[in-house]
């Protein structure tokens, strides 16, 4: 019964890879320290009459960084957030099958738990089991994803922001008002395959000169039945998927205003409610899952900027509340159903401080306070309570061709528990390097660099649940290594308007891996620390913009990864076998061209062969799967008013396959979109 109420050495191994990257940055030429140029945020490529290079956030960020933001989101065949990332290189999307099924992000197979997802700038969180399920989000009310590899390049951000191995940010649709105006709306709805309803509504309002207000609500159904195919090894056969349907509600809300002394604050409350099936593995021949879950997720939060002079000012706080509830009609215990609920809460305090110390040097302090409980109703359930205090100290400095930015973050974290025993303490430091430099007169090319020392914790589940949980556990270890270059080139009355490349080649490291390894018996397992990880790859990407003639315009994207990820644990156990799920090689394309009111998008999404398991052998094997998509659009625009018809087929070819193995993905699938803008 859920009982509790909600109350309020790893330095010297561093330090080598902190020197090399840190003599990589001073020994550039003096040149390089001139007064710095105004930089302007570059335009969407099919918008630009391009006449010198603009330099945006991705040629000047110090970590490798993709950006899908506007027209690239409306383009691409997506109902969820989950679905747009898949178009990143370095990226494994986990996901179960269907349109309810669970999708989370790992991000250069360093693990799911080591990637962090923000909300308009504050971190979601799952104490429970870490995990971020993105296909909950909708990209109606989103405006921009960005992925950063190793952290955010900007120290003026939250501690919260330096303690991952990678970041997500999500940024919502931010209300903007031309001179007269005083409100938008955006209405649209989808229909089409798995019986598939989804109406959105999305409403900005201007209240003032100074403060407006926004207001988004979404409701989405589907069955969730498709077709699949099944082997056993002597028979093929084909069947539906089923308990695969879902039904969902979200409904946000946000105010957003200035102050007279130019401070500006935000605030913003968000619930999301579901209920869906769970469409399990499909082994030995069952096929009808009986089990569903329920899910509901809350949070308000609000943040505050402040700038005076040299000294600038950042303050968020936020309180979520999740609950969950799953149950299995298949699993009778002595007392009933297996039947399990869960409460997880949170308080989030954030608190960075940044003063320009001169022209070229900034520093920064922030400091963050994390509480999180997690109760159930399970029986002998600890009810654990973890306070998180993150310290981070960072500097910066910036010039014309070359930026050194590093930092320390401390974590202290505190576990009790009301009954058996709890993790106790952990503090640790970690620290971080990184150097964007131009090396050349004209700044097209960028060379950049990165070194990040982090690790991340142990999650309830892990410590803590029943006859599972192991308390003794130690956090994982990374190290990240990145060399890259980004380049962009504009062309004048050509063919080719305009190219942008970017590569990076990095080497990751983790230690103390946390895995699940068998007891006594098949039936009772434990987490333990056994794993030694040992990642090398490569990632590019190139963007093109081309004017065909007239009104017609073309842009691609072409992304490749090839990703080496090895298990070293044990030099005789599956000693340099690839571990699970990762393949040597994928990679994305996409084409999308406008001809006056008319557009199209072609996706094209590959991963190579994999294996399932640690044993590299045929029994483990996973094929490689490709998928086509296609997306036509219509736009009309009258006055203020526009309309906008999309048609998309979703996996064009009927490919058949498993991104996990015994899940099956969709085949053929189809969305039409009405949506209607003022």
């Amino acid at each position: 019964m859920i009982k509790r109420k909600f109350a309020f050495d790893g330095i010297c191994n561093s330090f080598f890879g902190f020197s090399a990257i840190l003599w990589l940055g001073l020994a550039m030429p003096c040149s390089s320290f001139a007064q710095t140029d105004s930089v302007k945020k570059a335009k969407e490529l099919n918008e630009v009459s391009i006449r010198a290079v603009k330099l945006g956030k991705r040629q000047l960020s110090a970590s490798p960084l993709q950006i899908l933001s506007g027209k690239d989101l409306e383009r691409i065949s997506s109902l969820s957030v989950a679905d747009a990332i898949r178009f990143f290189s370095g990226v494994q999307l986990k996901d179960y099958g269907g349109i309810g099924g669970l999708k989370t992000i790992n991000v250069r197979s360093m693990g799911t738990n080591h990637t962090a997802v923000f909300y308009d700038g504050v971190q979601l969180g799952n104490a429970q089991n870490g995990q971020v399920d993105l296909g909950k989000f909708s990209l109606d009310n989103i405006e921009e994803i960005e992925l950063y590899n190793g952290q955010k390049s900007n120290i003026f951000q939250s501690a919260r922001g330096f303690a991952s191995g990678s970041s997500v940010y999500l940024n919502a649709r931010q209300p903007e008002f031309e001179k007269g105006q005083y409100n938008h709306i955006r209405a649209a709805v989808k229909t089409g395959s798995f019986g598939l309803i989804n109406p959105t509504l999305l409403w900005q309002h201007k209240i003032s000169e100074k403060v407006s207000a926004s207001v988004s609500t979404e409701y989405k159904n589907a069955n969730g039945r498709y077709k699949f195919h099944y082997t056993n090894g002597v028979y093929d056969s084909v069947f539906v998927r089923k308990n695969a349907d879902i039904e969902t509600m979200r409904i946000e809300a946000g105010l957003n205003g200035k102050l007279p002394d130019s401070s500006a604050w935000t605030a913003k409350v968000y619930f999301y409610k579901d209920k869906q099936g769970l469409p399990g593995a499909i082994v030995n021949s069952v096929y009808d899952f009986t089990q569903r879950l329920w899910n509901e997720n809350f949070f308000a939060q609000t943040t505050y900027k402040k700038e005076a002079g040299r000294y600038n000012l950042m303050v968020a706080a936020k309180f979520a509340n999740d609950y969950s509830r799953y149950l299995n009609p298949d699993y009778v215990k002595e007392d009933g159903l297996l039947n399990n609920v869960y409460k997880q809460r949170e308080f989030y305090l954030s608190l960075a401080n940044r003063y320009k110390i001169n022209s070229f040097w900034d520093v920064v302090l922030s400091g963050d306070y994390q509480r999180n409980t997690l109760d159930a109703n399970l029986e002998r359930f600890p009810y654990p309570t973890r306070n998180t205090l993150l310290t981070a100290v960072a500097s910066q400095i910036h010039f014309n061709r070359i930026d050194i930015q590093a930092n320390l973050l401390n974590t202290y974290v505190n576990d009790k528990v009301e009954q058996y025993y709890s993790a106790g303490n952990k503090q640790m430091l970690s620290p971080t390097v990184m150097v964007s430099w131009q090396p050349f007169n004209p700044k097209e090319f960028r060379i950049r660099s990165f070194y990040k020392n982090i690790f991340r914790m142990p999650t309830f589940n892990d410590l803590y649940y029943t006859q599972i949980g192991n308390t003794f556990l130690r956090p994982e270890y990374t190290k990240q290594y990145d060399l890259g270059f980004t380049y962009i080139r504009a062309f004048e009355n050509k063919l080719l308007q305009q190219i942008s490349v970017q590569t990076d080649a990095y080497y990751n490291t983790v230690k103390d891996k946390i895995v699940a390894v068998p007891g006594a018996n098949l039936f009772r397992w434990s987490m333990q620390n056994i794993g030694r990880v040992e990642i090398k790859g490569l990632d590019v990407n190139v963007q093109t913009a081309w004017k065909i003639a007239g009104d017609l315009l073309l842009n691609t994207g072409l992304t490749y990864t090839y990703q080496q990820a090895l298990n070293v644990t044990d030099v005789k156990l599956n000693y340099r076998n690839q571990i699970p799920y990762i393949p040597l090689n994928s990679g994305t394309f996409l084409l999308g061209a406008d001809w006056k009111n008319f557009a199209m998008n072609y996706s094209y999404i590959y991963t190579g062969q994999r294996y399932d398991q640690s044993a590299n052998n045929a029994n483990n094997y996973v094929p490689a799967w490709y998928t086509h998509d296609i997306a036509f659009h219509y736009t009309r625009i009258m006055g203020r008013q526009r309309f906008r018809l999309s048609a998309e087929v979703n996996n064009l070819l009927n490919q058949y396959y498993d991104v996990i193995t015994n899940f099956p993905m969709p085949g053929r699938s189809y969305r039409f979109t009405l949506a209607y803008s003022y």
